[in-house]
């Protein structure tokens, strides 16, 4: 759920701040469609991914957190990536065609945005967090995050 809210607003945020849609024009059905994607997806994926990379990697050295960073931002985040954005697009209703075409035409900017904001903020989450609290903490720091993504996912 918690994931759910925390994409909710960062659509308001993305809405409201960046796009300047005012209160009138407010896409409501565009909200609770990223809201159903934290939901469904985000959490569960996101939540999921960070037990099995403390199976892989165990420990809480910096060592290991670096290691952890390195096989999130190198493996999980491009397939995450990958899937979020074409996930966005077929709940907000593109055929397979449009939706391929929008993931080429985002895809490498998200990924690289992804990679200014996320290496430093996963080491310390991997080296000071406990694993039950840090899909909370991603998702708080995801908030500015999400705002781009809903941002980047819905531009039409």
């Amino acid at each position: 759920l918690l994931a759910g809210a925390l994409m909710g607003a960062g659509d308001v945020i993305a809405q409201q701040l960046v796009e300047r849609r005012g209160l009138r024009e407010h896409h409501g059905k565009r909200t609770l469609k990223m809201m159903a994607i934290g939901c469904c997806f985000v959490g569960p994926v996101v939540g999921g991914w960070y037990k099995v990379l403390d199976r892989l990697v165990p420990g809480t050295t910096k060592a290991v957190a670096v290691k952890k960073m390195v096989l999130d931002q190198g493996g999980f985040a491009p397939c995450f990536l990958g899937c979020f954005l074409g996930i966005t697009g077929a709940v907000n209703g593109l055929s397979v065609e449009e939706n391929w075409s929008k993931i080429q035409q985002d895809y490498v900017d998200a990924l690289l945005t992804n990679y200014c904001i996320w290496p430093p903020v996963q080491v310390a989450n991997f080296y000071f967090v406990p694993l039950s609290h840090r899909l909370a903490v991603v998702q708080c720091v995801a908030i500015v995050w999400n705002c781009y993504l809903s941002w980047k996912a819905n531009r039409l």
